[in-house]
């Protein structure tokens, strides 16, 4: 067909290419027209009360302290206060340097002590070769460690290209999120659930969940990368793709060390919008019924009714103000909501304009492989499939040198 359009228009002297960027321009424009919108959101900027934000000082002391108990409690659950835990560090192997003399590599283990046991897991770290300390990038690895995070290099994956992040100047640190918790449900009584008494967490339907657990492991990968003198603590994101992304946010929000949260691909319960018609989306009567586990109990009670809650993923987002986030979506990916990631970041904007910053700056839905990237929240759709690629890292990282991360 398109042979016989290019033979009929040469012969009427009509340039094809043209026409077909015309058609493209136009398809688009339909889309963008078509496409589907944010439908009675609640607002970010007014208060459970009734009352209007219009002060960093409100934000901080009211309006961000009653959304973060509400996730919290109904969402992800309640992380164990501090005085029920310790955590220590050692070396799990000697330092190694790899990459060609590029890095040096580090093998940590991190034990964490509760009042019923302990727990410990191995977070690898290649750190560049460099006279100061350097920023870092954390992912919450949620695939099979050895295809995606191997420490030998022998397997390497773009889920985490580590050579490609070392190149750039940022060190690579992963660890599995299974060291952490299983990721099937056991009821929340094996992995680090078993290291503490979980009658003790503020009321039954309030505990924590697996995400919630997950994040929290990375919150120790922190603690211990304060103590590395080869790493700028004060320039660490966190990184996850699906589950791993709502995992990632919710370590962004809970733990303020994170500077940026890099959330790609979460789908519902993560970046994506409820308050949005995207059919083809999941939803969130389905997510807790194939994944109860992953939230805290109160969350069940929102199947088929998450319209009707007070909230939503975009003022989850906003607790991450005034630090950096990324959004990334793919473009076969209508599982995920595309579009109600978009606009959960959009949505979530005016928490960085009261801090006297933008959030995300855009027009308009964007085409694929045209990321976002002029405030402190970034969004990009990319061409493909539910994935974390090397084109996502490279997002990722261009997002942190626009913000001085390397100078």
């Amino acid at each position: 067909m398109v042979e016989y359009l290019e033979f009929h228009y040469e012969r009427k002297g009509i340039d094809m290419k043209k026409v077909m960027l015309i058609g493209a321009v136009f398809a688009c424009a339909v889309a963008a027209f078509a496409s589907p919108k944010p439908e009675n959101v609640p607002e970010l900027m007014t208060t459970f009360k009734g009352e209007t934000v219009s002060s960093v000082e409100q934000w901080e002391k009211v309006r961000a302290p009653e959304l973060f108990d509400t996730f919290a409690g109904e969402e992800y659950g309640r992380w164990p206060q501090s005085e029920r835990y310790s955590v220590s560090f050692e070396a799990d192997e000697p330092d190694r340097l790899m990459m060609g003399g590029k890095a040096i590599r580090k093998r940590v283990r991190i034990t964490c002590s509760g009042e019923c046991g302990a727990r410990s897991f191995v977070a690898t770290a290649f750190i560049p070769v460099c006279k100061k300390p350097v920023p870092a990038f954390l992912l919450i690895c949620n695939r099979d460690p050895y295809e995606n995070i191997d420490p030998t290099r022998s397997k390497k994956s773009g889920f985490w290209p580590a050579e490609e992040i070392v190149d750039r100047g940022y060190a690579a640190i992963a660890f599995w999120n299974g060291d952490i918790a299983p990721d099937w449900n056991t009821g929340n009584r094996e992995g680090i659930f078993a290291c503490f008494n979980q009658a003790k967490s503020r009321g039954r339907f309030e505990r924590w969940g697996t995400l919630a657990a997950w994040a929290w492991g990375a919150s120790r990968v922190m603690d211990w990368i304060e103590t590395e003198p080869l790493i700028n603590s004060k320039r660490v994101a966190v990184v996850g793709h699906s589950r791993g992304g709502k995992t990632a946010l919710v370590a962004g929000v809970y733990d303020k060390r994170f500077a940026m949260a890099c959330s790609n691909d979460s789908g519902c319960s993560g970046a994506k919008l409820n308050h949005i018609d995207l059919p083809r989306s999941e939803s969130v009567d389905i997510i807790v019924r194939s994944f109860s586990y992953w939230f805290a109990p109160n969350y069940l009670r929102l199947a088929n009714r998450e319209k009707e809650w007070k909230v939503d993923q975009h003022q989850f987002i906003a607790l991450m103000a005034p630090r950096l986030v990324c959004i990334g979506s793919a473009t076969e990916d209508a599982w995920a909501g595309q579009e109600g990631e978009y606009y959960a970041g959009l949505l979530a904007s005016p928490a960085w304009e009261l801090y006297g910053r933008k959030g995300l700056v855009a027009n308009a839905f964007p085409l694929p492989e045209n990321p976002l990237q002029e405030g402190c929240v970034s969004y990009h759709l990319r061409t493909g499939k539910h994935n974390l690629t090397p084109y996502d890292w490279k997002c990722y990282m261009d997002f942190a040198d626009r913000h001085g991360w390397r100078k």
